[in-house]
């Protein structure tokens, strides 16, 4: 397994992208948590809808608390939102889609994309060990999914939880930058001159604006037992999941399926923001972008939690969709997942 410190050494290997110093080792840093908090600007997109009532869908709507940018003084607003279980589902999407390109373990649920998981294997389910740390084992050992995303074992009076590495917060508009506005739209008759035939109109909601959104990854927990607290699976395979977790959390902004896309796809404008990095056993920082000044009080957060621990957090500004695909690369290419010693 890896050492504790910041940076571990390996013999340089084909394709590594890291730095190399004499005699061929390869310096590669470690990563107990990353954070993103950032601005994504989407338009006419309907992704997350509350359902309908007659012929009118419901977008998803949500009452936050914010700061005046003139005045300093809470408010209050209804704007468009985005569930974070929406995007944890577009994640995991990705994630399953890498899993099986890359032959990463899946289990028998997961392998068609059930939202049981683990639950749907019977081989599984059937072989549950009266012990708890060991059926987490079993299930850490057989499904990268259920390892990141999390999951709960429930049999008879029995319930086994096993947390998500990966954590979403609902991505807000930001007020009086994000709108909803509702199109008309009918079903028309397949032939000229069907009079009589029922022409059903109804009314999609299509929202634009400007979205808060924060993650994080706990990333030193991938393939760790939180009851035994050990790893289940050996380093080399944490790293590849790591290396997938980190793809699908691209792919999750570059692509951001859900409801209506057949028909409205969003326009990805723009994304803005920072990625937090921690090296060592203190949490990546996040700060909502609800705050028009996140990215300057969120580098003073850094600057004192490196005060205390020197060199623990790495701060990754993005402009762009462009610049945040390419703190991701080099993530993939030159970190591996920080390992716990108990």
């Amino acid at each position: 397994m890896a050492t504790l410190v910041n940076l571990v050494k390996r013999r340089n290997q084909p394709n590594k992208t890291s730095n190399v110093l004499e005699g061929g080792i390869v310096m590669i840093k470690s990563v107990y948590s990353i954070s993103v908090s950032g601005r994504v600007m989407l338009n006419m997109h309907s992704l997350n809808n509350e359902g309908g009532e007659g012929n009118q869908i419901t977008t998803r709507m949500v009452n936050i608390v914010y700061k005046d940018p003139g005045t300093g003084q809470p408010r209050l607003a209804s704007v468009n939102a985005i569930s974070g279980d929406m995007f944890k589902h577009i994640q995991a999407e990705h994630l399953y889609l890498r899993a099986k390109a890359e032959g990463l373990p899946l289990c028998a649920g997961c392998q068609k994309f059930s939202s049981s998981r683990a639950l749907e294997d019977d081989n599984f389910m059937r072989n549950l060990s009266a012990r708890d740390a060991e059926v987490i084992d079993s299930l850490l050992q057989i499904c990268v999914i259920d390892d990141l995303e999390g999951n709960l074992i429930a049999r008879g009076n029995r319930s086994i939880p096993r947390k998500s590495v990966v954590e979403f917060a609902w991505a807000v508009g930001v007020p009086d930058l994000t709108r909803t506005e509702s199109y008309f739209h009918v079903r028309y008759a397949s032939e000229r001159g069907e009079e009589g035939v029922t022409q059903p109109i109804f009314h999609r909601p299509a929202s634009s604006g400007v979205y808060a959104v924060v993650m994080t990854l706990e990333v030193a927990r991938i393939g760790f037992n939180d009851i035994s607290q050990q790893y289940s699976v050996d380093q080399d395979q944490r790293e590849k999941r790591y290396k997938a977790l980190l793809e699908s959390v691209l792919y999750t902004f570059v692509e951001p399926n859900g409801a209506m896309r057949s028909t409205q796809n969003p326009h990805i404008l723009d994304f803005q923001g920072v990625v937090t990095v921690s090296s060592q056993v203190v949490p990546a920082p996040t700060l909502s972008p609800l705050s028009e000044n996140y990215i300057s009080d969120l580098k003073k957060v850094v600057d004192a939690l490196n005060g205390m621990r020197p060199g623990a957090i790495e701060v990754h500004e993005f402009n762009s969709m462009a610049e945040f695909a390419g703190v991701m690369r080099e993530l993939v290419s030159d970190t591996v997942p920080y390992t716990l010693t108990i």
